[in-house]
Formats: structure tokens, C-alpha cells, sequence
């Protein structure tokens, strides 16, 4: 019996499929919901706790969360939990933020941000620091907390973003990223390969730095904010739990 004759077109289209399969399960390994903590230094100080949570609340629709709490001294000058929560959704295979709110759970508002994403009419408005935000946003565009899944969803697909816009201190800024290398660190889960990116802004002195784990969906594993070139706070993570 002979056997069917495949051209190498065909062979090229089926490999294609199969690529586009495999980022598409990756990126959607990023959407699982979990629940991650992270130990928190304050200029090598261990400083309190911090936890991100991400859950699906319809198809397509998910609540990311983030909450950091203070411990010891660090609670004179941080006695609230700070939360930040970002509302999204994936359109068109994008990150689409609907809405973000960061409150530090105090009657004091001037550290609150609250924010809301009208896409059909192009604009974002809401209130940063008590000044009221009035400004237009394009495709793409993020907010503090829903760049990270971009971010993470960018990379499980194989592309190495260099930018993201988000709106930060009532504008919109964009921020360059840059693949700085890869190295292994130790965990409570074990030893992990992390990728590094960096991300700063022009004119800012301060560079965010994520140690990216691709074993876990690209969670950061460690992340840190130096200005002017010294470490102010450092986050690593202690424990991840994965629900269906």
C-alpha cells in the first residue's frame, strides 16, 4: 500500500498550527488563576508580606489583585493594607483593562487612584491622588497592574515586547522593556529558570526589574524597584496555589 505524498507546503501549514496551538495554550497557562505570596524587603529590611490573585469571574473576564500588608515598624508608616485590583478582559486575543482602584484602606485619599476604561469612547477617567483624569487611550493601552499580564501573555507567546502604555499618575506613559538575560534562583518551590526584564521610563530615575518564571506560566518570581541605582524594595515569592 503506498503511502499519501505530503508537500512540503502542507507540512509548513501543519507546523504553523502547531505552533500557534502551543502559544495559544501557553498564553492561556498565564490566565489559570492563582493565588501567589511574596516576601517584601524595604531597603534589605524585611518589610511585610505581599500577595498577588488572579481569578476568572466570566469567560474572558478575570479580577487580578494585589495586596501588600506591613509588618513591624513598617506599619507606623504603612498601618493599612494597600490594595490595588485591576478589572479585564481579553478582546481579541488582547489585555483589555475595564477598571482599576488602589486604596491603602485609610480615610486619606491622596495615595487612592480609581479609574475606568471607556473603549468605545476612547477615554479614561476616574480620580489619582484626588486630581480628577480626563484623557484618551488607544488599543493596547494598560493600567499598574494589567501590564503584568500583558506582559506575561507577550512572552508565553513567543513575541519579546519593548513597550507598554499605561496610564500612570492621571496620563498616559509609555515604559520601554528590555530583556536583560536569564539566570536560575532558588525558591521554596524549588529552583527555578527565570528570564529578566527591566522597565523604566524616560526621564525617570526608577527601573523596575521581574525575574519571569516560564515554568509557571511567566509569574514573576522575584521583582524589584531601584532609583538611581540602589534597591528600595524587593519582592520574592514564597508560595503559589493553582485552581482549575
Amino acid at each position: 500500500m503506498r503511502l499519501p505524498v505530503i508537500d512540503i507546503s502542507t507540512m509548513a501549514a501543519l507546523a504553523i498550527m502547531c505552533v500557534a496551538a502551543t502559544a495559544a495554550r501557553a498564553e492561556d497557562d498565564v490566565l489559570r488563576p492563582f493565588t501567589a505570596t511574596y516576601a517584601v524587603e524595604w531597603r534589605g529590611i524585611t518589610a511585610g508580606q505581599s500577595s498577588l490573585e488572579l481569578t476568572r469571574t466570566a469567560p474572558d473576564r478575570y479580577v487580578y489583585q494585589s495586596r501588600n500588608r506591613a509588618r513591624g515598624i513598617f506599619r507606623l508608616a504603612f498601618p493599612e493594607a494597600i490594595t490595588q485590583i485591576s478589572e479585564f478582559s481579553i478582546v481579541d486575543g488582547q489585555v483589555r483593562p475595564s477598571s482599576y482602584r488602589a486604596d491603602e484602606g485609610s480615610r486619606d485619599t491622596s495615595r487612592d487612584v480609581t479609574l475606568n476604561f471607556d473603549w468605545a469612547a476612547g477615554r479614561v477617567t476616574g480620580v489619582s491622588e484626588d486630581q480628577p483624569v480626563d484623557v484618551p487611550i488607544e488599543p493596547g493601552v494598560q493600567d499598574p497592574l494589567s501590564v503584568q499580564i500583558a506582559l506575561m501573555r507577550e512572552l508565553a507567546a513567543g513575541r519579546s515586547p519593548s513597550s507598554f502604555q499605561l496610564v500612570d499618575d492621571g496620563q498616559v506613559k509609555e515604559y520601554a522593556y528590555t530583556r536583560e538575560g536569564e539566570t536560575k534562583l532558588k525558591t521554596p518551590l524549588g529552583e527555578l529558570a527565570t528570564v529578566i526584564y527591566s522597565s523604566t521610563r524616560e526621564g525617570s530615575s526608577r527601573v523596575t526589574r521581574l525575574w519571569l518564571a516560564p515554568d509557571l506560566g511567566w509569574l514573576p518570581v522575584r521583582a524589584e524597584q531601584r532609583r538611581r541605582g540602589k534597591i528600595e524594595f524587593a519582592m520574592q515569592l514564597r508560595s503559589l496555589e493553582r485552581t482549575p
